[in-house]
């Protein structure tokens, strides 16, 4: 099956590698995904084979298989099958995924590069002034010292921290300088940047959880998130926005503190304000040099000058543009981000300073009398409780499950911090018996719109950071982004000849995505989010889409492709209404549309009122004396923009000096 959509969707032009290569590439690449998303996959192929008509298809030439395909996924309005369409996207990771045995330097000839006059880091010519030279710093990796092993995992510790990524390890750092044993459960490997290559159908596999295709229960979004040692922050781009930030944040936008006061989660913003100074200091945030974005960062901008400039909307014209801020310190020559153009599938330089290089190198420094130890590849499945004299539950244990299966309680004299994420502690909590968990979740929505400038206008934007500059409007934002040539294909919509011409012209391409909130939308159902976004969210996608369609042609853009299913194109002759009106048109609901997210957060709220919340003020869920949360999944409302920073911030501000263990 794999192979015969290879064929037709490639149909009639000349592929870099053959379509059983495409099959052996998709046969590895499953082969390295954890759990049970690749046999998932397998019943959407064997549905897609019924869908084109079972064995006809197998057996018809490719231009009619093409045809089928043409007509039953690309042009249907039919829910089920536009779902079965996004197996397409699959088939295109199989074929610009393609990497040949070896590491970096044996696929300098890749066939798939070549084709698309893509150069890896290690050809990049740096000799240029002011230029980073590309060199892997590995001095900053975990040790396996900081490691505990299936064979000698504890039976028990003062305080145990479920999770290890942004909440988690600033929550453990926090525990460890309190002087307690605190051991860190983690489900994903440990993948320290000497492990890290740029094969990114292999490190999409490692480091993902279901190998970057967990979607909601109903397919509509694609949700991303870390399963490694270090969580999300080792796959994403580094950026560090506050709620609230004069000159970073759009003054006319949501007030999050007010909005959670309102509902009974008062949280100081002078409280978070300093929590989040701490966190920056730490990981010593700065705003990114021009050169690390040179490209795709001023086109953003540039062009939304020029639009703005055009605008009668008060909101445009307050519009925040900037450089992003990211945990990329500090600036010397052995730390400073190499724009290899890779953050996605983790940094093999060693250059960002994501929770492996920062909290966890702090919580399990060996300077420390008690320093914390990691157990990787290890899930926690439910904690256990004790009933205290005053009627309130007292964690007391948690149960794991190492990942050749076997199971261990762990006992924790002092106290749990849960911190595995939105999605994953509100499974564990109500697993647990804490039922009202999982709801009110929220996300921040990105869909990307791709843009193809003038013939010779080589923008060669693969070869700097991945996200540069973004602009904050107030209802949504715009952030530029590319990809390597697998991520980007999945990204760059169109079928057949259409998407194979776009990703011919890769040099030419520029791109940036949209965010918008999703407020309080999704909850947890048998182990899945379940969320629908809709009409309001549907209006302000188009608007926002329609604007950032503009922005690209203002800056010299001749054709936008935004993430459509049926893979539209948009052109540069088209003025603003008749783009507003192509919006209006082409999208009547989400199936119409790719969507993503990276940022969940929300299903264990912090409120004051235990019928309306999971967690208290302090982060202690309620009823319990022991039992704390400390990630995204305690923000009680959307924040709006990218949640790393302000997972830090509120872990820090729950645990940080506060002696919550006695």
């Amino acid at each position: 099956m794999i192979k015969a959509m290879a064929e037709a969707l490639f149909h009639n032009r000349k592929m870099a590698i053959s379509s059983d290569q495409v099959v052996e590439n998709l046969q590895e690449h499953f082969s390295n995904i954890d759990g049970t998303k690749p046999d998932e996959i397998g019943m959407a192929l064997y549905g897609l084979l019924l869908l084109l008509g079972g064995p006809f298809f197998l057996l018809a030439p490719p231009g009619i298989r093409k045809n089928l395909i043409r007509r039953r996924l690309q042009n249907s309005r039919i829910d089920l099958f536009q779902d079965i369409a996004r197996t397409k996207g699959v088939i295109l990771a199989g074929y610009y995924g393609h990497w040949q045995p070896g590491d970096e330097a044996e696929n300098f000839d890749n066939p798939i590069y070549a084709d698309l006059d893509f150069e890896l880091p290690a050809q990049r010519d740096r000799s240029a002034p002011g230029e980073r030279p590309v060199r892997r710093e590995t001095g900053r990796d975990l040790t396996s010292r900081a490691f505990v092993g299936h064979d000698a995992v504890p039976e028990e510790t003062d305080v145990i921290v479920i999770g290890s990524g942004a909440g988690g390890a600033v929550a453990a750092a926090a525990v460890a300088d309190e002087g307690h044993d605190c051991l860190i459960i983690e489900a994903g490997s440990h993948y320290p940047s000497s492990r890290i290559t740029h094969e990114e159908a292999r490190m999409t596999a490692r480091l993902f959880k279901d190998g970057a295709l967990q979607t909601t229960a109903d397919r509509d979004i694609i949700v991303f998130q870390g399963r490694v040692v270090g969580g999300s922050t080792v796959i994403n781009n580094g950026i560090c926005l506050r709620m609230k930030h004069p000159g970073l944040v759009h003054p006319d936008a949501e007030d999050v503190y007010d909005t959670w006061a309102g509902m009974g989660a008062p949280v100081s913003e002078a409280d978070l304000a300093s929590s989040y100074d701490a966190v920056e200091q730490a990981l010593e945030v700065s705003e990114i040099d021009p050169i690390v974005g040179r490209n795709n960062g001023p086109h953003l901008v540039d062009g939304w000058n020029e639009y703005a400039a055009q605008s009668s909307d008060p909101m445009d014209h307050k519009a925040v543009t900037a450089w992003f801020r990211k945990n990329y310190g500090p600036k010397t020559q052995d730390s400073e981000c190499v724009y290899c153009g890779y953050c996605n599938t983790g940094c093999p330089y060693g250059r960002k300073k994501a929770m492996p290089e920062s909290f966890l190198a702090h919580a399990t420094s060996d300077a420390r009398s008690k320093p914390a130890r990691i157990l990787d590849r290890a899930e926690a499945t439910e904690i256990l409780w004790d009933e205290g004299a005053n009627g309130k539950r007292i964690a007391h244990a948690v149960e794991i499950r190492l990942k050749d299966g076997r199971k261990r309680t762990i006992s924790a004299r002092k106290g749990v911090v849960v911190a595995a994420g939105a999605l994953a502690s509100s499974n564990l909590l109500r697993n647990s018996g804490v039922l009202q968990s999982g709801s009110n979740i929220s996300l921040n929505i990105a869909c990307p719109v791709v843009a193809l400038m003038p013939e010779g206008m080589n923008m060669n934007v693969w070869n700097e950071d991945q996200m540069a500059t973004y602009i904050d409007r107030g209802d949504f934002l715009i952030e530029s982004h590319f990809q390597p040539p697998m991520s980007m294909a999945t990204l760059v919509p169109g079928w057949f000849e259409d998407h194979f011409e776009r990703m011919k012209n890769y040099n030419r391409l520029v791109s940036a995505g949209v965010l918008f909130p999703a407020d309080r939308l999704g909850y947890m159902d048998n182990g899945k989010l379940k969320l629908k976004i809709g009409e309001t969210e549907l209006a302000l996608l188009r608007r926002a889409l329609a604007t950032m369609t503009k922005v690209h042609f203002l800056n010299g853009a001749i054709e936008v492709y935004p993430a459509l299913l049926r893979g539209q194109t948009l052109t540069s002759d088209m003025n603003h209404d008749e783009i507003d009106a192509f919006y209006e048109k082409a999208i009547v609901e989400p199936d119409d549309v790719v969507l993503s997210s990276s940022h969940p957060h929300g299903g264990n709220a912090i409120n004051m009122d235990p019928e309306k919340g999971v967690v208290d003020l302090n982060q202690r869920v309620h009823n319990t004396t022991n039992c704390y949360v400390a990630d995204a999944s305690v923000m009680p409302s959307c924040i709006r923009v990218n949640a790393q920073l302000t997972t830090m911030a509120m872990a820090h501000r729950a645990l940080a000096g506060k002696r919550r263990f006695g």
